[in-house]
């Protein structure tokens, strides 16, 4: 007795062990969706620094490596930012949605009052280390926002709810009842209002491609958060009267996007101003055949392509690895979505849901709009090809970004290899 009475004491003095923090995410990450990530990021590394040799050679005091060493110390900060994300429940990215939403606006309002860093643009805000673009962080703000309402607001969005508020009993009195305002439509005004802000403050940037990127990730968000169908008749409907619009009256957009615009539908347009990066980019993909001239050899990323490390890097892809070798590239860029998607399907709750098929459909619609602008099928507006185009802080956001699906993915119920 007396020696039980001795162990009892002796447990009891002994602390109770700690319970893990509920900060911290459990379960195991999607190796494949890992695996696609790091496999494109390797290729476009590889990729970056074919392309920018020459160009950092004679712009960067003859250090061909420039643009490749700075963005391979990005890429090691943004696995590690990955990693790190991926560890946290992603419960509590909630936290930071209108903060995060907040702040994007700020910050595209402060680099239209900044001194342009790069001719006429206001795109950038310059840190003195680094520049970075808000309009980044407003992508993925509009995501997180779109899935954390719509996880909060589904019953009324999907639902035939009336909506209570003094404004619409107003309308409903004057209207005898005839007019009735529901919470669905109420909601859409909502993200309507947020998204088309959001959107409008990155066109005062002149960056036409960024506005509809912004455009499309918010149409596909409503598609995702199950908005009533014939909405989406409307919005084609507008679309397409809109594209019309400025096809055939270009000088209505400013005169950034009013002349790439022009110089898309006329192909002998200024072909020194306007049309040189979209003709050059087309001799490359034109001289890169099947089979490709071989890493390392192509020749109009001797100065012909300006930039060529930026928005137009995939038409040295084409040339140097070839048609054949590109399409894989796509196809990994596929596989990735497809991967993402699916993770998306199998979460388990509706915000992770919302955010992984959100974030993966973001990286998609970007490497489409590339490929588009690349290859002359859309106006030459500038939009970068993700893990692959020279730019740092572009490259850490997406990292982030894939670390907030990989978070999801811990808790997706699907198998994990």
């Amino acid at each position: 007795m007396a020696n039980s009475a001795a162990r009892s004491r002796r447990t009891a003095a002994k602390p109770a062990p700690k319970k893990r923090s509920d900060f911290w995410a459990v379960g195991k990450i999607d190796i494949p969706f890992l695996l696609l990530v790091i496999t494109i990021l390797t290729i476009g590394l590889v990729m970056l620094f074919s392309a920018s040799y020459t160009y950092a050679y004679y712009n960067e005091d003859g250090d061909s490596a420039y643009f490749f060493k700075r963005q391979f110390i990005f890429a090691v900060a943004g696995i590690i930012a990955m990693l790190i994300i991926s560890k946290v429940r992603y419960d509590y990215f909630k936290l930071f949605v209108i903060p995060g939403l907040l702040v994007s606006w700020l910050l595209l309002v402060i680099v239209l009052i900044l001194p342009p860093t790069v001719g006429e643009f206001h795109r950038w805000i310059n840190l003195g280390l680094f520049t970075f673009q808000p309009s980044e962080i407003a992508k993925l703000a509009i995501i997180m926002f779109c899935a954390w309402s719509m996880d909060r607001n589904h019953q009324k969005i999907v639902g035939k709810q009336i909506n209570q508020s003094k404004f619409a009993n107003r309308v409903r009195a004057l209207s005898g009842g005839r007019i009735v305002v529901y919470e669905s439509f109420v909601m859409l005004c909502v993200y309507g209002i947020v998204i088309v802000l959001t959107a409008g403050l990155v066109y005062l940037e002149n960056h036409l491609s960024g506005t509809l990127l912004i455009l499309a990730i918010g149409v596909v968000m409503l598609f995702l958060g199950e908005v009533k169908k014939h909405w989406f008749y409307l919005l084609g409907a507008i679309a397409i009267i809109a594209v019309i619009f400025f096809v055939l009256k270009p000088e209505v957009l400013a005169k950034y996007a009013g002349e790439r615009i022009t110089a898309w539908l006329d192909k002998s347009y200024d072909p020194r101003g306007a049309r040189w990066q979209t003709n050059n980019s087309l001799y490359a993909i034109g001289s890169g055949g099947l089979f490709g001239t071989g890493l390392g050899n192509s020749k109009q990323k001797h100065l012909y392509v300006s930039e060529p490390q930026n928005d137009f890097i995939f038409a040295i892809v084409c040339e140097e690895l070839g048609f054949i070798r590109a399409v894989g590239i796509l196809l990994l860029y596929l596989l990735l979505v497809v991967r993402g998607v699916s993770i998306g399907l199998h979460a388990k709750d509706r915000f992770g849901a919302l955010l992984a098929m959100g974030i993966v459909f973001q990286v998609g619609l970007q490497t489409a709009l590339n490929i588009g602008v690349v290859t002359d099928a859309l106006p030459n507006t500038g939009i970068s090809l993700p893990f692959f185009s020279y730019g740092g802080t572009s490259l850490m956001m997406l990292l982030f970004e894939m670390g907030m699906v990989l978070s999801v993915s811990r808790y997706a119920r699907l198998e994990k290899k």
